[in-house]
């Protein structure tokens, strides 16, 4: 069965040393999907410090991840990884849930969930 997210090793030392570099290295690190964006859904990341009675707990490369039973649907499979390159590095995001996403590559929108698109 595959996991809600899946981080890979690049985007779990990312994250780590975010942490450190924020002195947050006990917190958890909270995925979700909000709406907006030109296709209707975006993502999130960030750090948190309390689980909520709605969410679903993994433990991945070290990093507690804490993701919401309302966002585990839209999710489900999604690997985030963390690429380096000649023009800097950042994160990215393949969910397999996603049957459209806008050019700039920040929004995008499932079959079942549409969210709320906005100008970009």
């Amino acid at each position: 069965m595959s996991e809600i997210v899946n981080l890979t090793e690049a985007a779990a030392l990312q994250i780590k040393e975010m942490m450190k570099a924020n002195e947050e290295e006990n917190a958890l690190l909270r995925v979700s999907v909000k709406g907006g964006g030109c296709s209707g859904l975006s993502y999130g990341m960030g750090f948190a410090h309390e689980v909520e009675e709605n969410d679903h707990q993994l433990k991945q490369h070290g990093i507690q991840i804490l993701v919401s039973k309302e966002d585990a649907p839209i999710l489900k499979g999604t690997k985030i990884d963390y690429k380096e390159s000649m023009m800097g590095g950042g994160f990215t995001i393949d969910n397999p849930n996603a049957i459209a996403s806008c050019g700039c590559g920040s929004s995008f929108r499932t079959a079942t969930a549409a969210g709320t698109p906005e100008e970009c």
